[in-house]
């Protein structure tokens, strides 16, 4: 039985997989090759990348006009600066590479020749042209993972490329194919050799296109979950379907792994007369955060990256509160997958699994620290009364915002990350937080569904929002936005949050609450 599949490049035969040569513009990408074009394939870490180069090499070679290699250079990237460590393990990569595409190559026996004879800087290009040399074909290379090298190892394979550029197609590849996360324009190398920072445009100005591989559209998903119904007739409900797209926006690895962890880890979705519902592929999805699977995991990891901290604060607050983003920074972002830049340039995150994960682990040590306990916020008929766990959260962000926004890395939005945190805790096994947020709201909305004992919810929203300037004119946009966001949530329970960093005030003039009517709902805020 095939399955979904979240590690390694696909394999149609095992896995449920969208034909790997459908993913991309296959005729602009063979233009290309045809035209010897020397190009860029990027798109973040388990896109799809590899799947669809191996496809392409397989493609190519049984079309039967070049000779095409595949190869991955992500061992070398141990060696850092150390050039002639890093080419070893390159040449050794290409060779073993080399051996199972070309019939007797024999380069397994020659790669410390080439060190000895040509030296780290020249021996990747020398060994490229005797094997271009040694086949009737033109050669068509793919280089995996290229931007997993480091520092002088990396430049020195872009300039040995680009010295032998001008030998295709008899004595150097024909067309090569640089995949990797980012665009080698963006490289920004730290050369120990040259004492200063070489970009990858100058290092390697010979690079024809720049192609993006994105992720699943809404049709695609749902191709993909279907062909798990052809094989097992197991249906997908259309409100899981929509909820795998809804939560992923398509991104690869998610998709799979959602699929994977509802249809073959999950009791109820393993009996495959049991229909895939919403709420398996809700739970599917608490699983994933909570486990921290590897892909999530590496994305945690990357938001301790300053330049990331710089995009992402603000997206988490609503608030623009540096003079301007840095285009690198962006760049940088987009091509990890962490955000998308909309029309218009509006920067929002990637996904709404990302969207939760984020703050939720930016909040983790906080709360880990909280000793709480849900049962004194829940009345008898299950229902969990808000009002209450709010007064108490205003009172513990009076003791402890402070010392936790001192440590925290990201301190603007510290208290944002601290409700969420002391919320978390709470809802944890009885509810579920959705949070809405993005540059240019102005505030941070939360939508609560808490699970009742009869089997409906109960709904509130929860808004959040800095005062700039007037606290009176903050919350009369406060009141504006969350009537019209639990008008769209079908919120019963609204409440307004709002935030005064003003180190000039006392707590007594920022601790406050008050019941409003607004548009004919009431709206307890609570001012901190």
């Amino acid at each position: 039985m095939r399955f979904f599949n979240t590690a390694g490049p696909v394999n149609c035969e095992k896995h449920y997989c969208l034909p790997p040569l459908t993913r991309f513009d296959l005729p602009e990408i063979l233009t290309l090759i045809s035209q010897e074009k020397y190009f860029v394939l990027h798109a973040p870490r388990q896109s799809g990348k590899t799947s669809c180069m191996l496809a392409l090499r397989d493609y190519l070679n049984r079309e039967g006009r070049y000779a095409a290699l595949y190869m991955n250079v992500e061992t070398a990237q141990t060696a850092r600066s150390d050039v002639s460590r890093g080419i070893k393990a390159i040449i050794s990569e290409f060779a073993f590479q080399a051996d199972l595409t070309i019939p007797d190559s024999s380069l397994r026996d020659k790669i410390n020749h080439y060190i000895e004879v040509y030296g780290p800087d020249a021996a990747f290009k020398m060994v490229l042209s005797d094997v271009c040399r040694s086949v009737s074909l033109p050669v068509a290379l793919c280089i995996d993972e290229i931007d997993a090298l480091v520092g002088d190892t990396l430049i020195s394979v872009l300039r040995q490329l680009r010295s032998g550029y001008s030998e295709r197609p008899a004595h150097f590849p024909s067309s090569i194919i640089l995949c990797g996360v980012r665009d080698v324009r963006d490289y920004r190398i730290h050369s120990d050799k040259d004492k200063a920072i070489i970009t990858g445009g100058s290092a390697f100005n010979i690079k024809a296109e720049s192609l993006w591989l994105g992720n699943f559209t809404e049709e695609e998903t749902g191709i993909l979950l279907l062909e798990h119904t052809k094989e097992t007739g197991q249906v997908f409900e259309e409100g899981a379907l929509a909820a795998v797209w809804n939560l992923t926006r398509g991104q690869p690895w998610l998709v799979n792994a959602l699929a994977y962890e509802v249809c073959f880890k999950i009791e109820e979705g393993r009996n495959r007369s049991n229909p895939i519902s919403e709420s398996l592929v809700i739970e599917a999805k608490e699983r994933l955060i909570q486990r921290r699977e590897t892909h999530l995991d590496q994305l945690v990891d990357k938001l301790q990256e300053e330049r990331v901290r710089r995009v992402i604060e603000p997206i988490l607050t609503g608030e623009m509160f540096e003079k301007n983003f840095r285009p690198d920074d962006i760049s940088y972002l987009v091509d990890l997958g962490l955000i998308i830049q909309e029309q218009g340039g509006a920067l929002a995150i990637a996904n709404p699994i990302y969207q939760e994960i984020i703050p939720r682990e930016l909040s983790y040590t906080a709360q880990s620290g909280m000793a709480l306990k849900s049962v004194w916020y829940i009345g008898e008929d299950g229902r969990i009364r808000v009002n209450d766990l709010l007064l108490s959260f205003q009172q513990f962000f009076r003791e402890h915002s402070e010392s936790w926004t001192d440590i925290a890395q990201y301190k603007e939005a510290a208290p944002q990350l601290l409700l969420q945190a002391f919320l978390q805790r709470i809802i944890n096994g009885g509810g579920q937080i959705i949070r809405e947020y993005g540059l240019g709201r102005g505030r941070t909305d939360l939508f609560i569904l808490w699970h009742l004992p009869d089997g409906t919810y109960q709904r509130f929203v929860i808004e959040c929002k800095m005062v700039y300037g007037s606290r009176e004119v903050t919350i009369s946009k406060g009141l504006v936005q969350v009537t019209k966001y639990a008008d769209r949530c079908g919120a019963e329970e609204v409440y307004l949050l709002i935030f005064d960093r003003d180190k000039n005030k006392s707590w007594d003039e920022k601790i406050f609450t008050v019941t409003i009517e607004h548009q004919g709902r009431m709206v307890a805020v609570f001012g901190m």
